[in-house]
């Protein structure tokens, strides 16, 4: 086992991050750097700070060099850092000191790789958005065809009140609904630039200084913070919390659907499953596992990242994000894809819901019937009457329904109709439906 299976030989099919594994390579991360140098030395050279020909060859030098990434290991391993290498590798590379001394100017490395961190993350947004809105078209077609498709519901693993599966589907869509409509507010307020010196007070920019950080942020699209957040790691750490609320979205919807597939009564057929070395009748709820693993993962990545940065730059703590930001990424992009995969194949078996609740003898409409009874007799007697005839069902062959109206003739002809017993779960299913339609 490699120490994570995003890059492992055997196991990377199993957590796959399609375009995004790309993006946290260190090829991925000295390209981003690059480009934070080149547009930051343009914006230096329209502000005046450094020469204008230096500016132009600068810039066409990030666009046209390639640094090898392995080749700045020995200076990372010594600095604690990859941009003191990563500069000097780039001078070189330029052949052309006297434009090359006006590389990095004014800048820090936490600067750089802060920024081209953003550049990154603003490509982690897109992707994740296209595949949110996959997730939810295919989730919205389910809760829409299957608005009132009764199934009994469950409240802490025992069946309870009869529901739909298009409600079931909605309650994993609407969170992730919720997600998609934080988008804009995400981008414009995270994807940031830094630049802000040695110790965050650009003192070696001058009076120019919002000015280049405004310039950077036009050249490479960004926002500009207006501020200095080296160790105010709130950009960070929004991305890092709404994958996070992401991932345990996705892995409600993976907890629900193993449970659905057990054996016993399997509601939901699954278009992929996984098989085993041993059982051949066994067909795994494998994408639905890989859902709850890698909630458990982001979640636990994301709380590690809640650590304090101390003073004005602090080593151990941005080390932190480098062992464990990239882990939280990968995890929210691989857990993407099984979702919309999963939704995208699986359906409901309306033989075995259906199978289920009869199964339970009527039991599921218990509420149903002590509300019914309350109508002619004080609620506490209702409740103690319908827990009375629950029992003697239990004990014998009867349905609920048949003991109820042994016992209370006068009951309505449609109490014990499923159809008629959902609440507003096809309301539910569909308002959901709708609201995809419309985001």
């Amino acid at each position: 086992m490699t120490a994570t299976p995003f890059d492992s030989a055997h196991l990377h099919r199993l957590f796959a991050t399609g375009e995004i594994g790309k993006l946290f390579t260190d090829s991925a991360e000295i390209r981003a750097m690059m480009i934070v140098e080149g547009a930051l030395a343009r914006a230096q050279g329209e502000a005046g700070l450094i020469p204008e020909t230096a500016a132009r060859a600068i810039h066409r030098a990030s666009l046209e060099l390639q640094i090898d990434a392995g080749g700045l290991a020995e200076a990372t391993g010594r600095n604690g850092v990859t941009v003191p290498g990563f500069v000097a590798a780039f001078r070189s590379e330029m052949q052309a000191p006297e434009h090359g001394q006006y590389l990095h100017w004014g800048a820090t490395s936490q600067d750089i790789q802060d920024t081209a961190l953003m550049l990154r993350l603003r490509q982690v947004l897109t992707h994740a958005e296209t595949e949110l809105r996959a997730v939810l078209t295919a989730l919205a077609t389910l809760a829409e065809a299957h608005a009132a498709t009764p199934m009994a519901a469950r409240t802490y693993g025992q069946h309870a009140t009869p529901t739909s599966f298009g409600a079931v589907v909605a309650g994993w869509g609407w969170p992730l609904i919720e997600l998609l409509r934080e988008l804009p507010a995400l981008r414009e307020g995270a994807l940031l630039v830094s630049l802000a010196g040695a110790a965050g007070t650009a003192s070696e920019l001058g009076a120019a200084a919002p000015e280049v950080r405004a310039g950077l942020a036009r050249a490479l699209d960004l926002g500009d913070p207006g501020r200095n957040w080296h160790t105010d790691r709130t950009p960070v750490l929004r991305i890092a919390g709404w994958i996070s609320r992401l991932a345990v979205a996705l892995g409600k919807m993976g907890q629900d659907l193993v449970r659905a597939t057990q054996s016993d009564a399997p509601e939901v057929r699954l278009g992929t499953s996984g098989g085993s070395s041993t059982m051949p009748q066994k067909q795994n709820p494998v994408g639905p596992s890989v859902l709850v693993a890698l909630s458990s993962h982001v979640t636990g990545c994301n709380a590690t990242l809640q650590v304090p940065h101390a003073q004005q730059r602090d080593g151990a703590s941005w080390f932190t994000e480098w062992l464990t930001f990239p882990q939280l990424v990968l995890g929210g992009a691989s857990a993407l894809g099984h979702a919309r995969t999963l939704a995208e194949t699986l359906a409901p078996d309306t033989a075995e819901m259906r199978a289920t609740l009869d199964a339970s003898k009527g039991l599921v409409l218990a509420e149903a019937l002590s509300f019914a009874l309350a109508e002619t007799m004080p609620r506490p007697e209702a409740q103690a009457e319908t827990k009375r005839l629950c029992l003697e069902v239990r004990d014998g062959d009867a349905t609920l329904e048949e003991v109820a109206r042994a016992a209370h003739p006068d009951l309505a002809p449609g109490l014990f109709d499923l159809g008629q017993r959902m609440g507003r779960a096809p309301e539910e299913a569909r308002g959901f439906a709708a609201a995809v339609r419309a985001a």
